[in-house]
């Protein structure tokens, strides 16, 4: 018996390129999150070395920045969105959507940048078609990152925060 061939359509290969980005998110998001660890350990042997050993790491620890990042995914009706921005997720929503953290960097995430990223899901179309919904990241009240959605584009944003 002759095993029959399955030609996709342009929707399946959109999905199945959707669904390999949102897997390499969630793995980012996930190595991102593991190996950024807590400072409490680091805080913890300084106070054990005593003051000298805390007096020498002060300089750093002051050049602390906060940003406010705002993301965004447009259009109506339901879908998911994954996101990273200071915590990561993934939720099913109503659009319009909107998501506002305080994200903090230390020197050292300043120098090497952490990546802030939304990728939202299909919407339908006014013509019946599923396509993606538009995406925005803001920080500091200034727009670093859009996307139109649609059929084309990257669907998705990203902006590397430094």
């Amino acid at each position: 018996m002759r095993a029959s061939r399955h030609i996709r359509t342009s929707w399946e290969n959109t999905f199945m390129r959707r669904a390999l980005t949102v897997a390499a998110f969630i793995a980012a998001a996930g190595l991102l999150t593991a190996c950024g660890g807590s400072d409490s350990g680091h805080k913890k042997d300084q106070a054990d070395k005593g003051p000298a050993a805390a007096s020498s790491h002060a300089g750093t620890e002051g050049q602390d920045k906060t940003y406010e990042v705002t993301l965004e995914v447009g259009g109506k009706g339901k879908t998911s969105v994954f996101y990273y921005a200071g915590s990561n997720g993934n939720e099913q929503v109503t659009l319009p959507w909107k998501k506002t953290e305080k994200v903090t960097l230390n020197s050292t995430e300043r120098k090497a940048g952490i990546t802030m990223h939304v990728v939202p899901g299909p919407v339908i179309l006014p013509d019946g078609k599923a396509a993606a919904a538009p995406c925005s990241i803001t920080v500091d009240g200034k727009q670093v990152a859009k996307d139109a959605g649609g059929s084309t584009g990257k669907h998705s944003c990203k902006y590397t925060l430094r």
